[in-house]
Parts: structure tokens; sequence; C-alpha cells
């Protein structure tokens, strides 16, 4: 089955993160766009075309992928923002933090994040999970235009 060209949006301020998942999304035949930014900041200019951004440079994501802990903008005010715009809110988002703590995972969806997942402590596990991430939201569910 051919894959729509699709972007996938990392938004992770750890580098070695950042790689591994995109190493991970290579791995399973992910050939599409994956762009990167490192704080929710960053993020929302992303997303709204600021601060240098263009829809040349930016193409709008199928899937965003969302770090917790970031500077300047943290994850769960990133998540407040994107779901409160309405020109973004239909962007799913996929929180994917170290913390398994309860009340972040409520705090996420409570805000809206579309799933919660925690970071694998390995590669081989990261790698199983990004395949899934894939099949499920680029190959599986439709997604709005």
């Amino acid at each position: 089955m051919s894959q729509p060209v699709t972007t996938i949006l990392i938004a992770d301020d750890d580098a070695d993160d950042r790689l591994f998942m995109a190493e991970a999304l290579r791995q399973n035949q992910f050939r599409s766009t994956i762009k990167f930014v490192e704080d929710g900041e960053e993020l929302l200019n992303y997303l709204t075309y600021q601060n240098g951004f263009t829809t040349e440079s930016a193409p709008r994501p199928s899937l965003i992928l969302l770090d917790l802990n970031m500077p300047r903008k943290d994850g769960f005010e990133a998540l407040f923002e994107i779901k409160t715009d309405p020109r973004l809110c239909q962007l799913p988002v996929v929180v994917l933090s170290t913390s398994s703590a309860k009340e972040d995972v409520k705090r996420a969806y409570g805000l809206g994040g579309n799933s919660y997942i925690t970071k694998p402590q390995n590669f081989d596990r990261l790698t199983e999970l990004m395949g899934s991430l894939k099949l499920y939201w680029l190959e599986t569910v439709q997604l709005p235009a």
C-alpha cells in the first residue's frame, strides 16, 4: 500500500530523542516528511506561520508528537493553545513523555490530547511504538483534511 504524503511534527527539546524517533520512523518505512521543533513556543510559531515559518518551510502536520517537559512553553501550554485554536484544534496530538504520572495523563487528556504514551526506555521498543503510531494515525484512521 502506498503511503500518502504526510508530515509528522515532533516537538521535543532533547536532540537524542528527536534523532531516535526519526530513525525509528525510518525503520518503519516512513518516507514522508519529519519536522522538528524544540519547545512549545516554536511549535506554535510553526503551526501559525510566525517568526520565519512559512507554508513552504512548515507543512501542516498530519500528526504531532508532543513532549511535555520543554523550555519556554511546556507541552501542556502548547496543547492547550492548539486545542483551543479553531484553526488547529483538529490536529491529532499524541503526547509522548517520560512521565507516567497519573495527574499528567489526566491533564493531557483534559486539555484535548488524542493519546498519551510514556516514552520507551530502549530503541527496539521505540521502533515498535513508532510502527504502531504510523499504522494507526497515518494508515488506518481518517483524518480531517
